[in-house]
């Protein structure tokens, strides 16, 4: 599932520039897709602007070559599974209920879950390492493990696409990089997934191309040897960077200077 924005505009009200201005970019189907920039830069906005959330004033955004605006947002739900930043839950409800809320655009009014949805949930949970919490209500979950449950939920869609907004930010180092290789083995079988994130080192390690923004325009959009490199980065946010190669991980390492 391809996902393409030409020329895209998107300006919040009051605002004195747009979030996003004039921004094109390609996640090819089956990629590994890492949006980078600094805060502010538009990271979270092109997320929205590519699932039809806010609309682009200029411009169009494309998934599988079909504008957004005429995708039916159950068909979207179906094959694009999403995990933003953050979301808040108000009522009671417990893990497994959680997860299984993954499997609602395949099913009808009022249908109950089938065996093909069950395991679809108990799948998702196992990879994601959260089985021990099936009876947990969400409330009584520390960050990292309610970060896992949320991308489970998402993979129990069984999506062609996935757009996760800083999925890793509250995991520690083993689940964090369980769920990179579980996103990387997805693209494998051809999953494209759209990864925002702030971690240059994981994305240039796990990414195929790579998008970076500043100040809602594209600095560097390419291979992660295209876009991490010492000029871009400095420029984009704003401190002196040096960029070698890692040989463990075969990748570029950023290491940031003194000022």
């Amino acid at each position: 599932m391809k996902f393409e924005t030409t020329n895209l505009v998107i300006k919040y009200p009051g605002q004195g520039r747009p979030a996003l201005n004039g921004v094109n970019m390609s996640a090819p189907s089956g990629s590994f897709y890492a949006v980078l920039g600094p805060n502010g830069s538009g990271k979270s906005t092109l997320m929205k602007g590519l699932l039809g959330i806010v609309r682009a004033d200029q411009g169009r955004a494309l998934i599988a070559e079909r504008n957004i605006s005429k995708w039916n947002r159950k068909a979207l739900a179906r094959v694009i599974g999403v995990v933003s930043q953050s979301e808040t839950v108000s009522f009671p409800i417990t893990v497994r209920e959680m997860v299984g809320m993954g499997r609602y655009p395949h099913l009808g009014p009022l249908e109950g879950e089938g065996s093909k949805d069950r395991a679809a949930v108990y799948e998702a949970l196992e990879v994601c390492d959260v089985t021990h919490l099936v009876n947990r209500d969400l409330s009584t979950l520390s960050g990292g493990e309610l970060q896992r449950v949320r991308i489970a939920r998402a993979l129990a869609q069984e999506p062609m696409a996935l757009i996760l907004d800083e999925p890793t930010s509250s995991l520690d180092i083993k689940h964090e990089m369980e769920i990179l290789e579980l996103l990387k083995q997805s693209v494998g079988s051809g999953l494209t997934v759209i990864l925002i994130t702030h971690g240059l080192d994981l994305a240039a390690r796990f990414s195929d191309r790579m998008l970076l923004l500043s100040e809602g325009q594209v600095a560097v959009e390419g291979t992660p040897d295209e876009v991490v490199n010492e000029e871009a980065l400095a420029e984009v946010y704003g401190w002196p960077v040096k960029v070698e190669w890692e040989p463990t991980t075969g990748s570029p390492r950023v290491t940031p200077l003194r000022s």
